[in-house]
């Protein structure tokens, strides 16, 4: 685990240079990653979601292509179509944007339905159905979506099945005065953008997500998560829970956690750190709720309050490891 932290590190101090005071959501965009997860940042304009998107993709060593989202976008023109060629006599396929290692979908929730919906087949089974055709997708393939908060002008919310495609949702939110006065100095002459470099290749990146994988997660920590989302659907204020891909993000994440910080076992507190990144954006509060500010965040919040985490144990073994915060032997037991 001691190569994933590491190359994590470099990774997640590569991206704050460019984007300050924002640890969280930048190690939180990096889960996304090992996890093979595709990636949603939602926040007001201005408040760095590309800047933190392109930073990420300059920080890999794979192709990277940026797809802006507009009103009049087409289906075709982020998928690709077939042009007829009159010197073979055949049609032939142009691949769109989409068939790159790592996908800016800059304001997604700026096209229609019908374009948005171009990415179902492409996020979550990796490949693209296009005239009777299938073709794969790239790997690694990412998705990095940004979108305003839908009650701003020219906007259209994303479909649920569309939300529950991302594996996380971030909001980086306006930084503190101190941070804005670095982000003022730093781009004094030059943006510092413009000056990172490749830290991570494909074929690591492919290790790494290989490895992440191999993290333990206890069979009691397995049950938690169980408990979390069931406990999305059967609470009053909730009219859709949290689907069975939510269990597995945030079985998949907690792994992915665990291995940046340097553990090959999931604790609790993983679990807790990632519930409302991965499982906010996958409720719908009722709207008898939502008249009285009920948000889904808040949902989680209370749920991470109300279930019980008592006889977890993070490295499966005997009584005296049975505690919340995971402390006891780094080695998985044997199978």
């Amino acid at each position: 685990m001691t190569k994933i932290q590491e190359t994590g590190d470099k990774v997640l101090a590569n991206v704050e240079r460019v984007i300050v005071g924002k640890h969280l959501e930048v190690r939180l965009a990096l889960v996304a990653l090992l996890c093979r997860g595709h990636l949603l940042i939602e926040d007001v304009p201005g408040t760095g979601k590309t800047v933190l998107a392109k930073a990420i993709a300059r920080s890999l060593g794979g192709s990277f292509r940026r797809i802006q989202f507009t009103p009049d976008l087409l289906p075709s023109d982020v998928s690709g179509l077939s042009i007829y060629n009159q010197k073979t006599l055949e049609f032939e396929f142009r691949p769109g944007p989409i068939f790159s290692q790592v996908v800016l979908a800059d304001e997604i929730n700026r096209a229609t339905p019908k374009t948005q919906s171009s990415l179902l087949e492409c996020m979550e089974e990796r490949q693209a159905t296009i005239d009777g055709t299938t073709y794969p997708m790239p790997d690694p393939f990412l998705v990095i979506a940004t979108q305003n908060p839908i009650e701003y002008e020219g906007t259209f919310a994303l479909p649920e099945a569309q939300l529950d495609r991302f594996m996380l949702r971030l909001r980086l939110g306006y930084p503190q005065p101190i941070e804005e006065v670095v982000i003022l100095d730093e781009q004094k002459r030059t943006h510092p953008l413009d000056d990172l470099e490749e830290i991570l290749s494909v074929d690591d990146l492919r290790e790494m997500q290989a490895a992440v994988r191999e993290i333990y997660v206890d069979s009691t920590l397995s049950e938690y998560i169980v408990r979390l989302v069931n406990g999305t659907r059967n609470h009053p204020d909730v009219y859709l829970g949290a689907s069975p891909r939510g269990s597995i993000a945030l079985y998949r994440a907690g792994q992915a956690m665990a291995g940046l910080l340097g553990r090959d076992y999931v604790i609790p507190d993983d679990i807790k750190a990632l519930a409302e990144p991965a499982l906010a954006h996958r409720l719908i509060i009722k709207t008898s709720s939502s008249i009285h500010d009920i948000q889904a965040g808040q949902v989680i919040r209370e749920l991470l309050e109300s279930t019980a985490i008592e006889g977890v144990r993070p490295t499966g073994g005997g009584p005296t490891e049975r505690n919340a915060t995971g402390r006891g032997p780094r080695t998985a037991p044997s199978a």
